[in-house]
């Protein structure tokens, strides 16, 4: 049983890389720019963004399926694992688009530059360090990615921790549209990451929805106590 297990998640892995390299590739294809670096930069973070999307679509999903919805599934690991691979790689490209590889000029105003404080207070730097925050709980959810961990934090921790991927996408919306007005990036860009962004927020509206109204049902109209569930 276990080697079945292990050859559909491998199979599941190779997949996703094949995925994540065709995605960002044709990406790369239909988005080039002058510099080769900028374009698989764009590139991957697109691709990430939606892989974290599909991630974060696979609860609600379950849910307006009226499917069981699990603390955690191999699937949406998988997926959440191969988009924030692509978010790393996004990062590592990006630190070195500007400032001639002087990445902390992405956090800190040059020293020639007087400022109230040294670090970046600027659209830009505002950016920068959304993208930061990004990338620490792409890292946590990362190390969160692994049965180990749900068994020793338990599922209740494991949850709490891993609800930060919300957080993750907010920071990553955030750090996408900044940088949206800081390039002047042209329309087809903006489409395609307003369109993803209202995605992802539509999935997690409709779930909630239907999360709630389920609860809701569940409650008796005479006492407001909860109704025995019978078995299907």
């Amino acid at each position: 049983m276990r080697p079945l297990y292990w050859q559909r998640r491998i199979g599941r892995h190779l997949l996703l890389a094949a995925v994540s390299g065709g995605l960002t590739a044709a990406l790369s294809y239909a988005f080039p720019f002058e510099s080769q670096l900028v374009t698989l930069s764009t590139a991957s973070a697109y691709a990430g963004l939606a892989l974290l999307i599909v991630s974060l679509s696979l609860g609600p999903l379950n849910i307006l399926k009226n499917r069981p919805n699990p603390v955690s599934t191999d699937l949406r690991r998988d997926v959440g694992i191969w988009a924030g691979l692509l978010g790393l790689l996004h990062t590592i490209l990006g630190l070195n688009v500007h400032m001639g590889g002087k990445f902390w000029l992405y956090f800190f105003f040059p020293p020639d530059q007087p400022h109230f404080l040294s670090l970046r207070y600027d659209p830009f730097g505002f950016a920068n360090f959304a993208g930061l925050g990004a990338t620490l709980v792409l890292l946590l959810l990362l190390a969160l990615s692994n049965n180990i961990s749900l068994r020793r934090l338990g599922s209740k921790n494991w949850k709490a921790l891993q609800r930060w991927n919300y957080a993750g996408f907010a920071l990553v919306a955030a750090h996408g549209v900044v940088y949206q007005l800081i390039e002047k990036r042209d329309l087809p860009f903006v489409g395609l990451l307003g369109g993803m962004i209202l995605l992802a927020g539509a999935m997690q509206l409709a779930g909630y929805r239907k999360r709630k109204t389920q609860g809701a049902s569940e409650v008796s109209p005479e006492r407001g106590s909860r109704r025995v569930a019978l078995d299907k």
